[in-house]
């Protein structure tokens, strides 16, 4: 009989490749939704790319309520804890880090109590980042400060919520596992357009909706690898207990902007090349236009991460930046999204 996995958050960006990716290597997958409604548009995004022949069903639970979450482990051999919330209310800074953090605490508590072999969560390199992303390469063994008054909110949440997991495992007693992965940028192609995360940037670019490329740097790794690690986290036995990085190649958004503009032919017509001054980011973010305040301590970072636990206990080989980015742009296209 197949092993079944259980991948939260159904409906979400990584979770759909997950979810395909299980399906393709012989796995019967159960997903959570919120709701019933949305089982329909992630049954058609994986039917897209992956016969799903009767593998795949549905829990209904969210991570704000304990409700569902028992009855989502029953006979569940493995968990992918993809799902976290991605908004927040701007005047509560914990709004972000509740949901992440006691979301991930109910999926524990479920998964142990149902006798999981193991978990794995997704984090993000934001929770193994220097404050100050100043020179230098760094690894697994640094922790974000969540204290730091500079986090936004996002990268506060999932530094937290992988705290909490781990603390958890320490006075846990019992057989199941966690691995942590914490991925970079998250680029490839799109099953749907309902849920693309880090993938609207290159959407903005291809749309001409972005007026010049501001000074930052993203460690890229396209969503196909990033499955990839998260299933060679979940079934080697050198994983148990390790989290790891996975957070690609290096890639400045003006040549992302550049390889766009140059690879796509008439479809990257609009990219712009020009890229902004960091004073002028700066000053639009405070006068203009304050969704920019967050990235601008990201300005300039020449911070990197090392992926040599992942590529060496788990044999892991990401692609390049180059095609992850040339094959977001063109499921794109493919979609009419621009």
């Amino acid at each position: 009989m197949p092993e079944l996995v259980l991948v939260t958050g159904g409906s979400g960006y990584i979770a759909g490749w997950c979810i395909a990716e299980l399906l393709r290597r012989g796995y019967d997958v159960r997903t959570t939704v919120r709701s019933a409604d949305r089982e329909k548009s992630v049954t058609d995004a994986v039917s897209a790319v992956v016969d799903r022949a009767g593998r795949l069903s549905f829990a209904i639970a969210d991570l704000t309520a304990d409700e569902g979450w028992d009855a989502a482990l029953k006979g569940v051999d493995h968990v992918l804890h993809v799902a976290s919330p991605l908004g927040g209310a701007s005047g509560d800074p914990d709004a972000l880090v509740r949901p992440a953090r006691d979301g991930t605490l109910r999926v524990l508590r479920a998964a142990t109590a149902a006798g999981v072999r193991r978990v794995v969560l997704t984090s993000a390199a934001n929770a193994a980042s220097p404050s100050s992303y100043t020179e230098g390469i760094t690894d697994e063994t640094l922790w974000t400060d969540p204290d730091d008054p500079t986090l936004i909110p996002y990268r506060r949440s999932k530094t937290l919520a992988e705290r909490a997991a781990w603390d958890f495992m320490e006075v846990y007693d019992g057989p199941t596992e966690l691995a942590t992965v914490l991925p970079g940028a998250v680029f490839g192609p799109v099953l749907t357009t309902d849920a693309t995360g880090s993938v609207g940037i290159v959407a903005r670019m291809l749309s001409g909706g972005m007026r010049g490329i501001p000074r930052i740097g993203l460690e890229i790794v396209d969503v196909r690898d990033l499955v990839d690690v998260h299933l060679r986290a979940m079934t080697s036995p050198a994983a148990a207990g390790q989290r790891f990085l996975a957070t690609g190649e290096f890639m400045w958004m003006a040549d992302m902007a550049r390889t766009l503009h140059e690879g796509l032919g008439d479809h990257g017509r609009r990219v712009p090349t020009r890229q902004i001054p960091d004073f002028v980011v700066r000053l639009a973010a405070r006068f203009r236009d304050p969704s920019l305040r967050e990235i601008t301590v990201s300005l300039g970072r020449r911070n990197r991460h090392s992926t040599e636990k992942a590529r060496t206990l788990l044999g892991w080989q990401p692609r390049s930046a180059r095609e992850a980015v040339l094959d977001c742009a063109e499921s794109l296209i493919g979609r009419g999204v621009v």
